[in-house]
């Protein structure tokens, strides 16, 4: 048996959950000690200990009130934007959530003709279970919770990163490091809120459903994996939705302000400028957030239904069972101690500190893990144990597992630093993309895609080598828990990720308001890092999404009753090859959307600048709203078409073509989604670093290149332009149609395997 005996785990997981959001309070508490609100007489009560003065005397004689009043002004259109899109966004997709219950529960019902009699077991036949229809009601319920558990998560952390953005650029006057520390802060109380909240629901969840299965573990995880389809669908529509939203208000404000007009970014006579900084909160933050944790929701779930059908289950050993959540519990506990070497034990003086900065919280959380993944694996595990492996029951040393979880979390370190590598501007390949803007924007734009291929090399074998050693050590066991150990420390990888759209906005709001030249310098120093980092972020989404569906791809086809997929069959091999046709089309159909809001976007802003006087002189305001409805509107119409493709597939395909069909276009869309992801969004991420280069003017080269304005400089905000669908709309969504078409098959697996392939049975 394991050291930690059940009661202990019961306790444990909770605490930890606990600890993360007692956290994630307390810096948020912090953040908000910045008042937005100009105080005039001192003499004020609700004056905190002198708090308000420090922030007033350092700006250089710029009549101070006004740029405060202005700030607040800003931030609350952002915020007002930002909730009223992701309000209409949530009605359709909770009118989706309620049909997709219903749907779930009627196909799974049906698999024992809606019965309520006890049933054999799967596995085991001389055991009985609960009915199908038990499985059914319960995944409806799981499905529904993880949906809200994702819209929760996502809704949260825009309205952190709201509260949090003009509080960034107010402290910015004081300097680079306490605007770092605000921005950092307020992305930590979104990882952390996150990161607790998923492990908890699940937590509640198992132990509720327990009641009722009591000893069926088998049953009780079938009907847990509905929260891992909940969490990504919802995840898919956000990341869909937000994207088209972001990047439509973008493309549209810079080719008309910065290419046409030549002002610069920002501005506020540019009339999409509050739709682009509401586009960052919607998409790059409520989006990323569901995204992460419909990974993580799902690489627990794939873990739990191997386990159960493992000696974990077979046994009754409930800590061991756990495990994937004991990973998590001390992820948190892990991130936690992280988090403070950001903002507590070291502190940032000068711009060039916060990159590595940034990149210290991931060696830092990666290193204190690899010692907290030994721990739970020695007090958690037994010492030998069998995992389900296709029909036959593997031994596994608990050593193994270490090494499992090990390799995927370090894999995830490689991606994350060859994302870096590829998308900072500190280095040749972003460097050499700047330069090839010297010819226009076409050489820009081969560089660009050239750079982009490349990168996927050094992240296909990263993720090959821990598929290969995770397979080989625990089977399809091995695999889930590689991508738990990816994700364990989501919470500082949330923080980082956060923490770039939160800059963003900043920067945003100081151009608005007017504020001094040395203040906008310090944000956009904030801002390439914080650019740099949602590209780690993304690549991490990436890479854990790859090895995620592989587990529920095993976990699938286990569920499904194939012992083998052999790709020589018509049936699996037409799978693969329209599995792998997949991604583009839905590619095709985010990019498209993408193009053709931006076009009405940029007509609404063209129109504005010509017929209201007075607006290029800075006499008339613009108006920003029909800016924003127009975004609303071209998102919602247009996330619909890839989500039912995403969501459709599995259905048709499992349903008429049967199981073998399913596993080889599950297969196909693996691999292919994933090189495009990749390349996708490093990329995009190339293009706006190299752009930023240029306008930063930080080296001798990057001078002879720029200043704002020049040709290089043009050409350079094309390949920009062309790389924001690429790597905040088609790129970090397709980890999406990875994971959840797996994960979708995999609820729907019993009900595939007795009723589905239809034309094949005619």
């Amino acid at each position: 048996m394991a050291l930690l005996p059940e009661l202990a785990t019961e306790i444990v997981i909770p605490v930890c959950a606990a600890i993360g959001i007692i956290f994630s309070l307390i810096q948020w508490v912090l953040v908000s000690t910045v008042k937005l609100s100009p105080e005039r007489n001192a003499a004020n009560n609700n004056n905190k200990n002198g708090y308000n003065d420090s922030l007033i005397e350092e700006e250089e004689g710029i009549n101070d009130y006004n740029v405060v009043v202005k700030c607040a002004e800003i931030q609350n259109a952002i915020s007002e934007g930002a909730t009223s899109f992701l309000f209409t966004e949530y009605q359709y997709v909770g009118i989706f959530m309620v049909a997709f219950a219903i749907l779930i529960f009627l196909f799974l019902g049906s698999v024992e003709g809606f019965s309520t009699k006890s049933q054999p077991c799967t596995y085991d036949n001389e055991k009985t279970c609960k009915p199908a229809l038990a499985t059914a009601i319960f995944s409806t319920v799981s499905f529904l919770l993880g949906a809200v558990t994702s819209i929760v998560s996502g809704f949260l952390g825009m309205k952190i990163a709201t509260y949090a953005n003009a509080r960034t650029t107010l402290e910015a006057r004081k300097g680079v490091g306490k605007a770092f520390i605000t921005a950092f802060r307020s992305g930590a109380v979104m990882g952390f809120l996150l990161a607790s909240n998923g492990l908890l629901v699940l937590y509640i969840a198992v132990n509720l459903f327990k009641l009722y299965y009591g000893d069926d573990w088998e049953g009780l995880f079938e009907a847990i994996t509905g929260y891992g389809l909940g969490g990504s669908s919802m995840a898919l529509f956000g990341r869909v939705g937000g994207g088209i939203y972001t990047k439509a208000a973008d493309v549209g404000a810079d080719l008309v302000g910065k290419v046409e007009r030549n002002i610069p970014e920002d501005d506020p006579r540019n009339p999409a400028v509050i739709a682009d900084n509401v586009g960052d909160n919607v998409g790059d933050i409520a989006g990323m957030g569901s995204d992460l944790f419909g990974s993580y929701a799902e690489s627990s779930c794939a873990a739990l239904v191997v386990a159960s059908i493992s000696s974990f289950g077979i046994n009754h050993d409930f800590t061991a069972m756990l495990y994937p959540l004991l990973i998590s519990s001390m992820g948190i506990l892990v991130c936690l101690i992280t988090t403070l070497f950001a903002t507590d034990f070291f502190e940032i003086k000068a711009v060039k500190e916060i990159e590595p900065a940034l990149k210290r919280q991931l060696v830092i959380s990666t290193a204190l893990m690899t010692v907290g993944i030994a721990i739970v694996t020695w007090t958690c595990v037994p010492s030998s144990f069998t995992i389900f492996n296709f029909g036959v029951q593997k031994v596994v040393k608990n050593w193994q597992l270490f090494l499992c979880v090990a390799v995927g979390l370090w894999a995830g370190l490689i991606i994350g630093f060859v994302t870096e590598y590829y998308t900072s501007n500190t280095y040749s390949p972003v460097q050499d993309v700047a330069d090839s803007c010297r010819t226009g924007a076409a050489t820009n734009v081969i560089f660009g895609l050239a750079l982009g291929y490349k990168s996927v090399i050094i992240p296909i074998f990263a993720i090959a080598i821990s598929i290969y050693v995770s397979f080989s050590f625990a089977a399809m066991y091995g695999i889930a828990v590689a991508a738990l150990g990816m994700l364990s420390t989501i919470a500082t990888g949330l923080a980082i990720d956060a923490y770039g759209p939160i800059s963003d906005n900043a920067g945003g709001i100081a151009e608005m308001a007017g504020m001094s030249h040395r203040i906008r310098e310090r944000t956009d120093a904030l801002d390439a890092a914080g650019n740099t980092t949602a590209a780690i972020g993304k690549g991490f989404a990436i890479g854990s999404a790859a090895l995620v569906s592989l587990a529920l791809f095993g976990a699938f086809v286990s569920r499904a009753g194939i012992s083998t997929v052999d790709v020589l069959t018509p049936k699996v091999f037409i799978g693969l090859i329209v599995g792998a046709m997949l991604p583009y089309w839905f590619s095709a159909m985010t990019m498209k959307s993408v193009g053709s809001a931006a076009l009405k976007m940029v007509e609404e802003v063209r129109r504005q600048f010509n017929t209201i006087p007075g607006l290029m002189e800075g006499h008339a305001k613009p108006d920003y709203a029909t800016c924003v409805k127009i975004s609303t509107d071209a998102s919602i119409k247009e996330m619909i078409p890839p989500g039912a493709l995403v969501m459709l597939t599995p259905l048709i395909v499992g349903t008429f073509f049967g199981v073998e069909t399913l596993s080889g276009v599950l297969a196909g869309s693996l691999v292919s989604g994933v090189q495009i992801a990749i390349s996708a969004s490093n990329t995009g991420g190339a293009w706006d670093n190299a752009k930023k280069y240029i306008e930063a003017g930080a080296s001798e080269h990057a001078r002879t290149l720029g200043p704002k304005g020049s040709e290089p400089h043009k050409a350079a905000v094309i390949g920009d332009t062309i790389g924001d669908p690429l790597k905040d709309t088609s790129g970090p969504s397709l980890n999406i149609l990875i994971k959840l078409m797996a994960v979708e098959s995999l609820v729907f697996a019993p009900f595939f395997a007795t009723h589905g392939g239809l034309l094949f049975k005619i």
